[in-house]
């Protein structure tokens, strides 16, 4: 059975199911195809293995208008919240759904008692650097991304009051 959370007129975010996972991976691969064109290689989210993550229950849906809008795939660290993923459709960008879903996922640190929430992201995503500088998060730093050579990883983190 499948957990309801954060309903209202904007959709509702729910816990993902197996029967899930072909919308996930679709949603994602829609996602990040402007960056797969750019790099000439998929993002590390557009090849993972959804299956643990929903079997570990670390992924939520944001569904609008009766259709997948956005997917937060989480991961529950011993002194952070780890946010794997996040991918809105193209269809849905633009309507804040992105930062509904980072918002979501610090209030889940917070009942949890996690103090902060981290992510990474690839150093030549700048429109997503700037997104999550906006939403209070802050570089902490760049490493090789050992899937991918050639590329940069840039650590972001952000500490939760209250």
């Amino acid at each position: 059975m499948k957990k309801a959370s954060g309903a209202d007129s904007d959709g509702r975010i729910r816990l993902a199911g197996p029967d899930d996972r072909g919308a996930i991976e679709a949603l994602t691969e829609e996602a990040y195809r402007p960056y797969t064109e750019v790099f000439d290689a998929p993002p590390i989210p557009v090849t993972e293995d959804y299956r643990p993550h929903i079997a570990a229950g670390g992924v939520w849906l944001l569904e609008s208008e009766g259709r997948l809008a956005g997917v937060i795939v989480l991961e529950n660290e011993p002194d952070h919240l780890m946010i794997f993923s996040v991918a809105v459709s193209p269809h849905f960008q633009g309507r804040g759904f992105g930062v509904r879903l980072l918002r979501w996922a610090e209030e889940r640190a917070r009942a949890t008692g996690l103090p902060e929430v981290r992510l990474y992201t690839n150093a030549r995503m700048e429109k997503n650097i700037a997104l999550y500088s906006a939403f209070g998060f802050t570089e902490t730093g760049r490493r090789a991304n050992p899937m991918r050579p050639g590329w940069t990883l840039v650590d972001m983190a952000k500490r939760l009051e209250g």
